[in-house]
């Protein structure tokens, strides 16, 4: 592919560059993972967790620390977007007011696409307001009001149910609300993460936007995946999620791809596994050896995904609690080969 052939993508005042996006993941895309993201390159725009924002009001209102999930946000080089999820119009605005003015960060994006059952019935947030297309144009025109010029981003999935697919409706709610990007995610809520992203429908939600950039997320777990998403479907930019939680190098190999070089080479087992204490290391600086010991256990499980042993190493990370013990379980059963 050509390097000419993939424009960047623009989000308000904001250029992105390249158009491949870091998906904000509940658990996971935290300060540490961000820095080793960034170390590889090739993400244009990198996302928080998501960011509850009841939670964030009552802890100010309380004078305590902010979320856990915030983490690094105020110091961390820039494009960055924080992801916040909640239903009441007022309190999102408050949060994103907040975002702006406090952290300086450069997008403000709405989760209405988190299909979590906590989350949806017992909060009725993310996806669970797909049904309800006035709120969330309230909800996204708020913010709007509060934070510009900072854009304001929504992130969808095609519907609550494969029976009650309203993509084409919220897509445009979400624009005439003012939003600056629609991303969206190819499955349904009730689909959860089983089964295949639906990117023929995804491209098909382009015709239903006026100005703004449409993003696909779903799926992309190669750089020949990324690069099909931009040659066949109508997108405007692609977000990667699950794929790079233990491949954070996946951002630099697809951003090579579109610009038409050498995809670099996967690390080698025992670079990964560098990879993967140099990440449990931050994580250590920033909590402590005991909860950042407990945290590791899920990413170290992503680092090993894939690779000949994994299950066996699973088995043995997920009861480690100290340093030591981390230490000593990679040492003897981090697997260091491939799959067949």
């Amino acid at each position: 592919m050509p390097a000419t052939a993939i424009a960047p993508l623009k989000i308000g005042n904001l250029t992105i560059d390249p158009p491949i996006l870091q998906a904000p993941m509940a658990g996971f895309t935290n300060a540490a993972f961000r820095q080793i993201v960034r170390e590889f390159g090739g993400a244009g725009l990198l996302a928080t967790e998501m960011v509850n924002a009841r939670g964030f009001v009552w802890l100010d209102e309380h004078e305590a620390e902010h979320p856990d999930r915030l983490w690094g946000v105020a110091d961390e080089p820039r494009p960055l977007a924080v992801q916040i999820w909640d239903n009441d119009a007022a309190t999102m605005a408050k949060v994103g007011a907040r975002l702006v003015e406090e952290y300086g960060v450069s997008v403000v994006d709405i989760n209405f696409g988190c299909p979590v059952r906590q989350v949806t019935e017992k909060a009725h947030s993310g996806s669970y307001l797909l049904r309800e297309p006035q709120r969330m144009h309230a909800i996204i025109s708020q913010l709007v009001q509060v934070c510009a010029p900072t854009p304001v981003t929504a992130k969808i999935r095609l519907g609550c149910h494969p029976k009650n697919i309203n993509c084409d409706e919220i897509a445009r709610v979400v624009e005439e609300a003012g939003a600056a990007a629609l991303t969206v995610h190819g499955r349904t809520a009730a689909d959860m993460f089983r089964g295949h992203a639906d990117w023929d429908r995804i491209s098909e939600i382009k015709a239903h936007l006026k100005n703004i950039p449409l993003i696909g997320n779903g799926d992309l777990d190669s750089p020949e995946k990324v690069v099909t998403a931009f040659e066949k479907y109508n997108v405007d930019a692609v977000m990667i999620a699950r794929a790079c939680l233990g491949r954070p190098w996946l951002f630099s190999q697809a951003a090579a791809a579109l610009r038409g070089e050498p995809i670099p080479p996967e690390p080698t087992m025992v670079q990964q596994r560098d990879v993967m204490l140099h990440h449990y290391r931050l994580v250590v600086d920033r909590f402590g050896e005991e909860k950042a010991t407990i945290l590791m256990r899920k990413y170290a499980c992503c680092y090993a995904q894939g690779k000949r042993g994994a299950r066996h190493f699973r088995t043995h990370v997920a009861k480690v609690s100290t340093e030591a013990e981390f230490y000593a379980v990679v040492e003897e059963h981090f697997p260091l080969s491939p799959a067949d």
